[in-house]
């Protein structure tokens, strides 16, 4: 069992970022070699600016634990969760369509409901404790505005309209996913509970969202997963490797890694921390290529589930 601690200074440890890009601001002009997550790197920044988030988080970390152990259940027993897309666009290319829009919501229902196509490649170690989301996502919007910026970087412009973003849309009820070009090799990023409602939600870049064809420069992050990860964020899910060598994410079911996987590594992965044990690589959670994660598991489940019940940071979302 991992040890939980809940200290307002143990989490600003905890989030603290590594292999994240440094500079989130230059656009990005060539294909991206590794996955880059910004998120503990923005948290990590809002923490900072803001202390009394941490004690926020502190206080949404301990009514997590307790709901886990409680076992509670939603009132109506199913998470349906509205989306409302934001698209800043200079070129058309980053005017991602309709369908393409659609085919990242298609991959948000198949990931979360354990229906994606290689769900069935999950080791046998690992089976026991493969999990079934049980929570789907329902596109309900999609705003697009005509910007001459060439990038966003990290710092929430694109979600201001007074910084020629978009505000969010009722994000106390919505999933507001902004889709812009971010920069700075950085594929997406997102609020995790407890920030403020007006910066909540998810950043994907463009060119990773949803299913494009094994070409050009999405590939290799070219099926949709960037959005289930960075959901995974939002839905208070921690980096696999606790953003710390042999770290801890949180969550009991999940192997201790060294540090972030890239590619597809070959199984079995060994960590090198204490017992050894075999990565979970295939983890929604990890920095590996699209086509090297295709899990949630049971204990990620509770901790996503615990979000929603009544009390909970994202109860409304349950209602």
């Amino acid at each position: 069992m991992k040890k939980i601690l809940l200290s307002a200074s143990v989490i600003l440890m905890l989030f603290a970022c590594q292999n994240e890009a440094t500079d989130t601001t230059a656009p990005t002009t060539t294909a991206i070699a590794h996955r880059g997550c910004a998120s503990q790197e923005v948290l990590e920044a809002q923490l900072a600016a803001d202390p009394s988030l941490a004690i926020r988080m502190n206080q949404i970390e301990a009514f997590t634990q307790k709901a886990q152990l409680s076992n509670s259940r939603l009132v109506n027993g199913k998470i349906v969760i509205p989306v409302v897309v934001n698209v800043l666009y200079k070129t058309a290319a980053e005017n991602i369509s309709d369908a393409q829009i659609q085919s990242q919501i298609d991959v948000l229902n198949k990931d979360f409901t354990a229906t994606n196509s290689d769900f069935g490649s999950i080791p046998a170690l690992f089976s026991g404790v493969a999990a079934n989301v049980d929570i789907t996502f329902e596109l309900v919007k999609i705003n697009r505005k005509a910007t001459t910026k060439t990038s966003w970087g990290t710092r929430d412009a694109m979600k201001k309209t007074k910084q020629g973003g978009l505000d969010p849309t009722s994000p106390s009820t919505n999933l507001n996913l902004w889709v812009c070009t971010i920069g700075g090799g950085i594929l997406g990023y997102a609020q995790f509970p407890g920030g403020s409602l007006a910066t909540d939600g998810v950043v994907c870049d463009s060119k990773y969202v949803g299913v494009t064809p094994d070409s050009g420069s999405a590939y290799p992050y070219n099926l949709g997963r960037t959005a289930s990860h960075e959901i995974g964020h939002w839905m208070n899910l921690r980096h696999i490797w606790g953003d710390a060598t042999c770290g801890s994410d949180l969550v009991a079911d999940t192997p201790t890694h060294n540090t972030a996987n890239y590619g597809v590594p070959t199984y079995p992965h060994y960590s090198t921390c204490p017992g050894t044990p075999v990565e979970m690589t295939m983890n929604y959670m990890d920095y590996t290529d699209d086509r090297g994660m295709y899990m949630f598991t049971l204990g990620q489940k509770s901790r996503m589930s615990a979000l929603f019940v009544s009390g909970g940071a994202r109860a409304a979302f349950g209602i």
